[in-house]
């Protein structure tokens, strides 16, 4: 189970942390990170962290989010800065865990200009 928290509402420029942890059973996970939907729009990878330490970013965030990770506490955060209108949209917490994807149920962020 992925729990997530942390989305809201801010204005442009703002910026919000979403925190995400697994519970469960937890075997080994492979990587973590968030997805998005913005509105009327097919969901996106934003950023994921590797068990390794690697990160990845979807170009539009580069710079202005930062993710890390806690492997003891299967937990996963998504520092979001300088947060833009077009980052607006429902964030969902991902996990791979031996070979397979999982969802949480997303939370909603919306940065209005």
């Amino acid at each position: 189970q992925l729990q997530a928290s942390g989305g809201g509402a801010v204005q442009a420029g703002g910026s919000l942390t979403l925190s995400c942890t697994a519970t469960g059973n937890i075997v080994s996970i492979d990587a973590m990170g968030w997805d998005r939907q913005p509105p009327g729009k097919q969901r996106e990878v934003v950023a994921n962290i590797h068990r390794s330490g690697t990160t990845n970013y979807t170009a539009s965030v580069e710079g202005r989010f930062t993710i890390s990770r806690d492997n003891a506490k299967n937990t996963v955060s998504l520092q979001m800065n300088t947060l833009k209108p077009e980052d607006t949209g429902v964030y969902y917490c991902t996990l791979r865990m031996l070979g397979f994807d999982y969802w949480g149920p997303g939370t909603q962020v919306t940065v209005s200009s």
